[in-house]
């Protein structure tokens, strides 16, 4: 096994690099838009008990879709590829980055926010000078949480042609002893999973300090 391991990938380094790369940027691009969504939306609705729930509830039944079902659903409105893709790690990203998004922020202590109102600073200064530093540790959790779920949502876009490593997987599940082949897709997909974790978890560690 580990020798077939080997030469399949002496045999296709380039490729699996390539699947690699595209399958690292579809997870990168959804969850890194989910941020640009997210956080600003935590932020908006922290203080907003009705309006926090209701966009809970509403990341958290995007949250219990099936993987497969929602790229269905994503390539009924915007077809196959990449993209569909990209927003359904959007999708799935929604929900870590904003709770944990809305926890950092309930995480300050209500006196260091009222400082702030006393000191005369405006609703974005508050958010920018005080909340945001504050609580970026915590959203950065949310961030790790998101980027694995991608990473691994990324893995089953194969079946509507974004390419990624799922490619090779699925290769290895039609050939004939395909055991090989599926762990050369498998074991970079885990890799990818970890070190990503590992890299944002030592950024997380930074942040608190």
């Amino acid at each position: 096994m580990l020798s077939e391991l080997t030469n399949y990938y002496a045999a296709n380094f380039s490729y699996i690099a390539e699947q690699f790369s595209r399958h690292f940027l579809i997870a990168i691009y959804g969850v890194l838009f989910a941020c640009i969504v997210g956080i600003p939306l935590g932020f908006y609705v922290s203080g907003k008990e009705k309006s926090r729930n209701i966009v809970i509830g509403i990341v958290n039944v995007i949250q219990t879709i099936p993987g497969l079902a929602m790229l269905a659903i994503l390539m009924m409105v915007i077809g196959i590829g990449a993209n569909t893709v990209v927003l359904s790690v959007f999708l799935y990203a929604l929900l870590p980055i904003i709770k944990n998004t809305i926890t950092g922020i309930d995480a300050i202590d209500p006196g260091i926010i009222d400082a702030a109102q006393g000191m005369g600073m405006t609703q974005v200064q508050q958010v920018m000078k005080v909340e945001f530093p504050l609580s970026v540790s915590v959203i950065m959790g949310g961030i790790r949480n998101a980027l694995v779920v991608g990473i691994g949502v990324a893995a089953i876009g194969t079946f509507i042609g974004a390419g990624g490593l799922g490619d090779i997987i699925t290769r290895g599940t039609v050939v004939a002893n395909g055991s090989a082949i599926i762990l050369a897709g498998a074991i970079p997909t885990a890799l990818m999973a970890i070190v990503s974790d590992l890299v944002l978890g030592w950024i997380e560690k930074k942040l608190k300090q």
